[in-house]
């Protein structure tokens, strides 16, 4: 019997590590605080009706020209390396995954995030992930400075990302076999857990969850608690837990309960496929 496969997909900033990734040292390194550098990209979204996103990549490459900062793919990479990662975040991924292998399931992890692809695979953690979704520069061929935004990636284009998981099409190019029929998802949705922070994850939340996947809301403080209490309450989010990854965490019980969940369906599954074969 084919190994079933179970998606963690995990939003990034806040989720796994304590802030937005550019508050560690890209920010700081511009001379600003992050306070100050989201307050800029606000008033640009707001006096020029850019998109959120788009406003924040537009002035990471405009702070980085000013101060003659070369933004590149190497820079960015650096700029992840001194993330901060909540309690058990470090060993979690493997420990999940052998988990998974006692079970007879296969674990992939995979990352959604509106933050910056290049700053995460600077990060500890990076090489964890199947895929990592975020957003990308485009880079000059001879100098390697960032020129122009090659994906941005904001709550509602996550949702896309999902898509692309359950049908194992994980090339964000490849819209051809994505949009292709096919007799069977290499995911179906039910295998799915999304873990996020807030509001911005909930398209994502709904999605698995109204697919018979399993959403789960992280709080890190009380701010977060009500928020993810909220979404809780309106039954977009199926659990809540704190941005605890250690093991024998609340958070570590649950996801491990999962896919004992998933192991004994499958075999449930497959003496029914038996009985069906027998008659």
């Amino acid at each position: 019997m084919r190994k079933p496969i179970i998606a963690l997909i995990y939003d990034f900033d806040k989720t796994l590590c304590t802030t937005d990734m550019q508050n560690y040292k890209f920010i700081p390194n511009l001379n600003m605080t992050p306070d100050e550098f989201w307050k800029e990209t606000t008033e640009i979204c707001k006096n020029y009706g850019v998109e959120k996103i788009l406003g924040y990549m537009y002035l990471m490459q405009k702070k980085c020209k000013d101060l003659n900062i070369p933004l590149t793919k190497k820079y960015l990479n650096e700029c992840g390396e001194n993330i901060e990662f909540y309690q058990g975040v470090l060993t979690w991924f493997k420990r999940i995954k052998d988990y998974g292998a006692k079970k007879g399931i296969r674990v992939e992890h995979y990352l959604c995030s509106s933050g910056n692809k290049e700053i995460v695979s600077g990060s500890k953690i990076a090489k964890y992930f199947k895929e990592i979704y975020g957003c990308e520069f485009f880079y000059d061929p001879t100098t390697k400075v960032a020129i122009w935004p090659k994906n941005a990636v904001n709550y509602t284009q996550k949702t896309q990302y999902l898509f692309r998981i359950s049908k194992g099409v994980l090339d964000a190019t490849d819209d051809d076999n994505l949009n292709a029929k096919t007799k069977k998802r290499r995911i179906p949705y039910h295998n799915m857990i999304y873990l996020g922070d807030g509001i911005t994850d909930v398209p994502c939340m709904e999605i698995v969850k109204n697919n018979g996947g399993f959403s789960i809301a992280i709080e890190h403080n009380r701010l977060s608690s009500l928020k993810t209490n909220q979404l809780l309450e309106d039954k977009r989010v199926k659990y809540i837990c704190k941005a605890d990854y250690r093991e024998n965490s609340k958070l570590d019980k649950l996801v491990k309960s999962i896919i004992d969940l998933i192991a004994t369906e499958t075999i449930i599954n497959s003496f029914d496929k038996s009985n069906n074969n027998e008659q």
